[in-house]
């Protein structure tokens, strides 16, 4: 893992979409928040790994996606990326940092939740109103979203 860097994505390069609809499976939604966020790619050996896009909103940012390449999943990447996220949000004197997820996408609950985020809200019936076609993760409907939220502290 030594070899993962994250950097922006670069100008002109294509965003990694296949990347972006496993975290967020509409592509309009994808591209209605896409050009007012800052994307980073995580690169393992100069391949793509995994993506990062972050959205600045006055003092608290929003992770808008998170998504790893599915062979790659489970290896720590998933988490550097969300540490590279609270770490960059520091940096910029952020003061919250907010992420939603899916009620059914149990991987990132987790690892939301080891990286210090508390769940804050939950919106019942969000993806059945706002997507048109049905999302089943591990085994189950999601449909409702739920609103993670961390509170930053700025360096010392």
């Amino acid at each position: 893992m030594d070899s993962l860097i994250i950097r922006p994505l670069a100008p002109r390069e294509p965003l990694p979409m296949h990347l972006l609809l496993l975290a967020d499976p509409s592509i309009d939604m994808v591209l209605s928040y896409i050009d007012q966020s800052h994307t980073f790619i995580a690169e393992q050996n100069g391949k793509v790994a995994g993506v990062l896009v972050l959205q600045p909103q006055g003092n608290e940012a929003e992770i808008m996606n998170v998504a790893v390449e599915e062979s790659l999943q489970g290896k720590g990447i998933g988490k550097r990326l969300v540490e590279f996220a609270i770490n960059l949000a520091k940096q910029q004197s952020i003061h919250q940092l907010i992420v939603y997820t899916g009620n059914s996408t149990l991987p990132a609950l987790a690892l939301y939740k080891r990286c210090g985020f508390k769940t804050e809200s939950i919106d019942k019936g969000y993806f059945l109103r706002n997507y048109p076609e049905p999302i089943f993760e591990n085994g189950m409907q999601c449909t409702d979203r739920i609103k993670l939220r961390l509170e930053l502290k700025a360096p010392a």
